[in-house]
């Protein structure tokens, strides 16, 4: 008997939405206002491509973080089971690094590469320009490497930049006439130690597309036969280009579905353009567009805001933003004298709002326009002892300790990466000194290879010699490790053999102690890698526990992929950061006129266009309570400035506000507190499971039916296990709905009955 397909889900969804879930083929175009339900659109459709019997692997969904990518996945799995687990869902660099991984030789790369972070790129950069005599003062490697980044977005190649007139005009203009030549000295180097950058995740799968070795252009045609890609609106030139090359073909359907909005384009700065979306329907004109326009997440008076301040903008896909939520409370506006009391008045506010409408912590955003203004507001709520989180601050993994045990882990994945050797070959010390570092630096450019060929290959110095020959055999010694061990006991045996950890114990400060703690917690990531057992595949079951694998899950993780600490603290972040989010109250600071909107804005009404963007997309990450700020004078560079209020503030009519504070309020209770730091909860976690009493038993052994006990999800039932030896357990105290798939040979279970 043939079982009908549950297609309940479909009933949750307004008709816009149902439309837009349930039309398949072809082109479409979901233009998706703020609190919309786009992800629910999203993944709902994923849901039904399979439930109408689309394989799982044919369907490649596209987002700009790996977060959001897994949160799509879990809320596929509920609708349809484990088979979402066979979706490709990911960001465009997460997705490309995975086929780079198979495909790269067929480009002239090896499948092993490794990934340039921005300070590895920097640094390289900067060893080009010193090997040109070029001055550092003139040739920034920063602006250097936004240039080269900006020639890679718009597919501009080294040869096409050195003949292109009005880019070698405008380097002349800046005196920087030899940027071409940095560019492809860059290129070139890369390639030499098997290296891509960040960009060149998403060239070099252009370059295999467009020259196609192989057929490879029509296996990943047919691989993903549906498409699709949210917050299309943040994508750019480059990205655009690979996505007509997978769905723009001789007998193609077309199937591709984008999601975005163009009110809330706001990423320029990174190479996006909002013309990918308003021209979408030009290069697809048998498109089917959809307009999500209700708005689920706020109140009245915000929509309405966010409608009036959006109409002052030409260039726009027409739509009316509506909310049948009640009016709620009109928007407060906070006129400070300064940056100071700006930030007093909004602590003062969020103590009354706590108090008022029993909100917590978790509830509140404080939003600016850049990430300095992140100071005064800091410590403002440390006074009042309001613990808070700061978003965009140092990665740990970009803190220095941690580098330098990854420069160790990179140079044994790749012993090709001259940026990672150089950052070790002399650290800790080993007497190898800057000179002989440039001298094999020189060999490798001479000779075009790497420098650790060099270090192999070239007798040097008796001097210098024994902390070479040291090195190579420290280097060639965590290579056998890795050889014979997994990425967990390589990095272990790294971490203590290299010799950082013993250098870091000879600082008894208190910041050398935190900088052991954060290598301890490094390994305790890279353990918790190669431990994961639960099952995450696309066509088949890969397990790849290497340290290639290890290094591009990290090299590709955002500031939206971290975990919380703390899940109750007030957020403070950029607006660019507050994308996607929502929260009950939001202030919006700063705003005034050369700081929101940037005075870099002010000669451009493309720019101005795009900060008003901005703005918009800040005012609808408030669901009840909104409150706009700005001072009427502000220390900025040094000076203090006089600024006038934001003109957006003007584009919002007297009837959506409710008045313009100018006293500042009581808090309700107490005097505040003076804190040195603030310390955050720790949280409490999954189900307890004794570590010192569980032993775990031989996988084979492991049968449907038994109780098992996991040290991370606790007590499951066996409901079965296939040829593979993956299981298919259900843990009751962390889901006691869904099943999770489980690899038994990574697996450390425990049969209990």
């Amino acid at each position: 008997m043939i079982q009908t397909p549950d297609f309940s889900y479909l009933e949750g969804l307004n008709d816009v939405q149902r439309q837009a879930v349930t039309t398949l083929n072809g082109p479409v175009m979901v233009i998706a206002g703020p609190g919309s339900g786009k992800t629910r659109v999203l993944t709902f459709r994923i849901a039904h491509l399979i439930k109408t019997g689309v394989p799982p692997a044919n369907i490649l969904a596209l987002t700009f973080t790996n977060k959001a990518a897994r949160e799509m996945k879990d809320r596929i799995e509920v609708e349809v089971g484990h088979h979402a687990k066979r979706v490709w869902a990911g960001t465009f660099h997460s997705i490309f690094a995975k086929i780079l991984r198979v495909e790269a030789h067929r480009i002239g790369f090896p499948n092993d590469f490794t990934i340039y972070d921005t300070d590895d790129t920097k640094s390289l950069i900067t060893e080009i320009i010193n090997q040109l005599n070029l001055d550092k003062k003139v040739y920034s490697p920063g602006a250097v490497k936004s240039r080269i980044s900006a020639a890679k977005s718009n597919l501009i190649t080294p040869k096409l930049y050195a003949n292109n007139e009005e880019l070698m005009g405008l380097d002349r203009m800046n005196r920087r006439p030899l940027i071409y030549q940095i560019y492809e000295k860059y290129v070139a180097r890369c390639q030499r130690a098997g290296a891509m950058d960040f960009d060149d995740l998403l060239l070099q799968m252009f370059r295999l597309l467009y020259q196609n070795p192989d057929n490879t252009r029509e296996k990943y045609q047919n691989q993903f036969q549906y498409l699709m890609v949210d917050e299309f609106q943040d994508t750019n030139y480059l990205q655009y280009e690979i996505l007509k090359l997978l769905t723009v073909y001789p007998g193609s359907n077309h199937n591709i579905c984008i999601v975005g909005d163009d009110a809330q384009s706001i990423y320029s700065f990174r190479g996006a353009t909002i013309e990918n979306i308003l021209q979408f329907e030009s290069d697809f004109p048998e498109l089917q567009t959809f307009k999500l326009e209700q708005n689920y997440r706020s109140t009245h008076f915000i929509v309405e805001a966010a409608n009036e301040v959006i109409t002052f903008n030409k260039k726009q896909i027409q739509k009316k933003i509506w909310t049948d939520r009640p009016a709620g409370n009109k928007i407060k506006m906070v006129k400070a004298a300064s940056e100071t009391e700006e930030g007093k008045r909004i602590a003062d506010n969020i103590i009354e709002q706590k108090n008022r409408h029993n909100l917590k912590n978790k509830d509140f955003a404080i939003l600016y326009r850049t990430n300095s203004q992140s100071r005064i507001f800091e410590e403002q709520l440390r006074r009042y002892n309001i613990p808070y989180r700061v978003f965009g601050g140092l990665s740990f993994y970009s803190r220095k300790e941690i580098k330098d045990v990854l420069a160790y882990i990179r140079l044994v994945a790749n012993d090709k990466d001259d940026e990672a050797l150089k950052r070790v070959i002399n650290y800790p010390k080993r007497g190898i000194g800057d000179s002989t570092v440039d001298s094999i630096s020189q060999l490798a450019e001479d000779n075009d290879m790497s420098m650790w060929e060099v270090l192999t290959k070239i007798d040097f110095s008796q001097r210098a010699k024994k902390g070479m020959v040291d090195f190579v055999q420290l280097v060639k010694a965590f290579k056998a490790k890795a050889a014979s061990s997994d990425a967990y006991a390589t990095a272990q045996y790294i971490a203590k053999h290299s010799g950082i950890i013993d250098h870091l114990k000879a600082d008894k400060s208190v910041e050398g102690l935190s900088r052991i703690e954060n290598i301890d917690s490094l390994l305790d990531g890279i353990k918790e890698f190669v431990e994961d057992d639960e099952l995450e595949v696309n066509e088949e079951v890969t397990i790849d526990k290497s340290l290639t694998t290890y290094l591009q899950t990290i090299s590709l993780m955002t500031d939206a992929d971290q975990g919380e600490e703390n899940p109750d603290t007030v957020s403070l972040m950029s607006i660019h950061a507050a994308k996607g989010l929502e929260f009950k109250s939001v202030f919006v600071t700063g705003l005034e006129e050369n700081l929101f909107p940037s005075y870099q804005s002010m000669s451009d009404p493309n720019l101005i266009d795009e900060e008003r963007r901005l703005f918009y997309v800040a005012i609808t990450r408030a669901e009840e309570l909104l409150t706009l700020s700005f001072a009427n004078a502000r220390y900025q560079h040094g000076d203090m400035r006089f600024n006038d209020p934001s003109r957006f503030l003007e584009e919002i009519s007297e009837k959506n506000i409710d008045n313009i504070i100018t006293t500042t309020v009581k808090p309700t209770f107490g005097e505040p507190k003076i804190l040195g730091a603030f310390k955050p909860k720790q949280l409490g976690g999954p189900p307890k499971v004794d570590v010192e009493g569980f032993k775990p038993s031989d996988p084979k052994d492991i049968r449907a039916g038994q109780k098992v006990l996991h040290l991370k999800f606790g007590e499951g039932d066996v409901k079965s296990v296939d040829e593979r030896m993956v299981a298919s357990i259900l843990f009751p105290q962390v889901d006691p709905v869904n099943e999770k798939r489980i690899m038994l040979n990574f697996a450390k279970l425990q049969i209990l009955e």
